[in-house]
């Protein structure tokens, strides 16, 4: 090939137009012809858990054989059975599943300048690629959690969880974050990583719905509400050191937990199952009203607005120095909330009793 080249540079007219026929067919079967000797035949193993992957630098014929060796050696040896289903034999081309990526080999023809050198490659040919297979995984993830739904026409609309609904503003925010920098910092190694930005929007604007749906807004209220004053929105919390806040993940910075801008000390992710803060008042076994720890049964009174209380009664009182809707109350007092004439009556009935008696 050198030698044609420095031919077809000194020659001029039809024998250099013949010369260039030869070189472009010389080169087109060159590029064909395999890099290697056919008869090197190699076998490579990886293995995580029970998931694992061949691969053969040889003929079909020979994955037959490694397979059906495959077959003999864990039924006989391991006493055990592989699935025939989801054993099988794929082109390197083609995209083959572990450990939840696509992986191939690139067949790339795109020619660029390689690194370090002023000569074209092919720099992404045979290459491995590693995809997230957005269908059975990021998909299946979103239905399952319910952070969308998919429209008539097939595209995707972010939707509140009822599940997050009790727990706290910063709680809900948490339970996102880290369901997206899980799924991020796995698929970091991705060559289509980018295309997780579409989730992450997803993932943002459901989180926005369940904050709206809790405090029954909208989400450019909560927007506003937690605004930090540069364009973003975040949660803010109390610590030792003073307040900090809590901002949705982006992304871009789920590749390594070294820059995460969301980490919150000390704090514990609580999930739906989660002991809120309703479960624990009624778990300590006093009323907020009277102070008695011996009742054998205690409520939650709720009301709509602390604006509406007017003040006269003694638990509204608490309620507007509480600065809260609900108080927990004990059997007595509930019912003197609710029906206070019978229970001044019955007040009135035992001192008239004790002064008799």
């Amino acid at each position: 090939m050198y030698a044609l080249k420095k031919q077809i540079k000194e020659t001029h007219g039809d024998e250099k137009e013949r010369l260039l026929a030869e070189y472009k067919e010389t080169r087109a079967k060159m590029l064909k012809t395999p890099c290697k000797s056919q008869t090197d035949k190699k076998i490579k193993y990886i293995r995580y858990a029970d998931d694992f992957l061949i691969g053969v630098n040889g003929s079909r014929e020979d994955c037959e054989e490694i397979k059906r060796r495959l077959f003999e050696f864990i039924k006989e040896t391991l006493k055990m059975e592989l699935s025939d289903g989801k054993t099988l034999i794929t082109h390197s081309s083609e995209y083959a599943r572990f450990l939840g990526y696509d992986v191939r080999v690139r067949r790339e023809s795109k020619i660029k300048r390689g690194s370090g050198s002023n000569c074209k490659k092919r720099t992404l040919n045979n290459m491995t690629e590693l995809i997230i297979p957005f269908d059975d995984k990021i998909h299946k993830f979103i239905f399952a959690r319910r952070i969308a739904k998919q429209k008539n026409d097939g595209t995707l609309s972010p939707i509140h969880r009822p599940a997050l609904l009790r727990c706290t503003d910063l709680e809900i925010v948490s339970v996102y974050n880290a369901e997206l920098r899980g799924i991020c910092n796995y698929y970091s190694l991705a060559s289509d990583y980018c295309k997780l930005g579409y989730f992450a929007y997803l993932m943002e604007y459901s989180c926005l719905k369940t904050l709206a749906g809790k405090h029954k807004t909208s989400i450019s209220k909560i927007k506003r509400k937690y605004r930090d004053g540069k364009g973003n929105w975040c949660i803010p919390y109390e610590t030792k050191t003073g307040e900090k806040c809590c901002y949705f993940v982006k992304y871009g910075e789920c590749k390594t937990v070294d820059n995460a801008s969301d980490v919150i000390t000390n704090a514990a992710i609580l999930y739906k199952n989660s002991i809120t803060n309703f479960e624990k008042r009624l778990k300590a076994k006093i009323c907020e009203l009277c102070g008695t720890s011996n009742g054998e049964h205690y409520n939650i009174h709720h009301i709509n607005k602390v604006k509406n209380l007017k003040g006269k009664n003694e638990w509204e009182r608490v309620m507007i120095a509480k600065r809260r809707k609900t108080i927990v109350v004990c059997k007595e007092c509930h019912d003197s909330i609710h029906y206070p004439r019978a229970f001044i009556n019955q007040t009135a009935m035992a001192s008239r009793i004790l002064r008799e008696g």
